[in-house]
């Protein structure tokens, strides 16, 4: 059975960062590509960032957060990251951590002053 965490959530003020952490067990966690997505408080669900599985780990961002969050894996952890710099206000949401068929079941991320 495959089980997804996210963790590394909280509260940040604006221009502050977070690292996001997202472990998943159960799985082959190497060959699978893992995601981010994040629900904002207007109920808006936003794909975030994403990483093929190796050995490419190509990546790639949704426009709102390209330049400012960096997403990474560590196989030998069976661990992802979600690096946030420059948060801003409108990067509150709930956000989701998916490896291949299974979503964890989200962290929340409060951007406020």
């Amino acid at each position: 059975q495959v089980h997804v965490v996210e963790s590394g959530g909280g509260l940040v003020q604006p221009g502050g960062s977070l690292r996001l952490s997202c472990t998943a067990s159960g799985i082959t966690f190497r060959v699978y590509a893992v995601s981010w997505t994040r629900q904002t408080s207007s109920g808006q669900r936003e794909f975030v960032a994403g990483i093929s599985g190796t050995p490419s780990a190509d990546t790639n961002y949704g426009n709102s957060v390209k330049g400012r969050f960096t997403i990474s894996r560590d196989n030998d952890k069976s661990l992802a990251y979600l690096q946030m710099e420059d948060l801003r206000f409108e990067d509150t949401g709930v956000y989701y951590c998916t490896v291949g068929p299974s979503r964890g079941q989200g962290i929340q991320v409060t951007v406020s002053s």
